[in-house]
């Protein structure tokens, strides 16, 4: 298939990458200039890379980018196209995502939202797991290139509903992870070896992937992103602006929302967003580690 992709970043790339790998026609563009992807073409604009496309397919940072790469100058919809899909990867508001499927629809557009769960290593591996929504026989023309990326798809309804579904995925993540963290910061605390807790949690019921995943790095001290705290606390943000919209309280995450703006004011927000645990680390006095990290 002829595919625009728009967006290289840490998911973004691979992800055209592997389109390439596939045996289909990329063109790239990237709001940052450098980032290239072997065997793809190059484009200076989105407007260029969508010219001629089958698929429009974006992986960006938040809803404004979102809106700026569809509807901005030298944007998308200016090469608009009956029977043209597009298709989005970043995690964006629901809300808005109806919206811009509504403008694009008007054009003869099919939209559909694709959000992704899986890190880095998976877009590598092209093992992502999407949630999407839109059309069923809209998703099914793009089952080639879902294959190419990922190794699951779940269609979760109408359009709008992936994007409401990863905002769900990721509030559990936070509230997982915050309450790994803080296990581990008290259990240091306490004189606890936290090489002798792991494999307790992982043969008990509070065992998760996301336990399973973080913890190596945790015990490594390395806090490298794979999911940068700045993109989590961006989500956090629009979960709760969703909630707010639908007069759902969350008061859990309203807790973790304030680690991550503290970690983000602490200088932490390129870091992974495993890195709030040196916030609850500063306050207790202690650091959590491996004996021989």
């Amino acid at each position: 298939m002829r595919v625009a992709f728009l967006g290289l970043g840490i998911m973004g790339r691979p992800m055209a990458a592997n389109l390439v790998k596939a045996g289909h026609e990329v063109t790239v563009w990237n709001r940052t200039a450098g980032q290239d992807v072997e065997g793809a073409r190059n484009a200076p604009s989105p407007a260029e890379a969508a010219r001629g496309a089958e698929v429009v397919w974006m992986c960006v940072s938040d809803t404004k980018a979102v809106e700026r790469v569809l509807f901005g100058p030298d944007a998308v919809e200016q090469s608009l196209a009956q029977g043209m899909i597009i298709a989005d990867s970043s995690t964006i508001s629901p809300s808005a995502t109806h919206r811009f499927a509504e403008r694009v629809k008007a054009r003869g557009v099919d939209y559909v939202d694709a959000p992704i769960t899986g890190s880095k290593i998976a877009a590598e591996a092209g093992s992502l797991i999407f949630m999407a929504g839109g059309d069923e026989a809209v998703l099914a023309r793009l089952q080639p290139l879902f294959q190419a990326m990922g190794k699951q798809v779940f269609h979760m309804g109408e359009t709008s509903k992936g994007q409401a579904t990863k905002l769900v995925m990721n509030l559990q993540i936070a509230l997982i992870y915050e309450g790994f963290a803080e296990a581990l910061t008290l259990a240091t605390k306490l004189g606890v070896d936290v090489e002798k807790l792991l494999p307790l949690v992982q043969a008990s019921m509070v065992r998760s992937g996301v336990v399973d995943y973080k913890a190596p790095f945790i015990l490594k001290r390395d806090f490298s992103p794979n999911f940068p705290l700045r993109l989590m606390l961006k989500d956090i943000h629009l979960t709760l602006d969703a909630a707010r919209e639908s007069r759902v309280r969350l008061p859990g995450l309203e807790a973790v929302e304030e680690v991550y703006d503290l970690a983000a004011e602490e200088g932490h927000q390129d870091l992974d967003y495993a890195a709030t645990l040196t916030l609850l680390e500063k306050w207790a006095g202690v650091e959590v580690k491996a004996s021989g990290a």
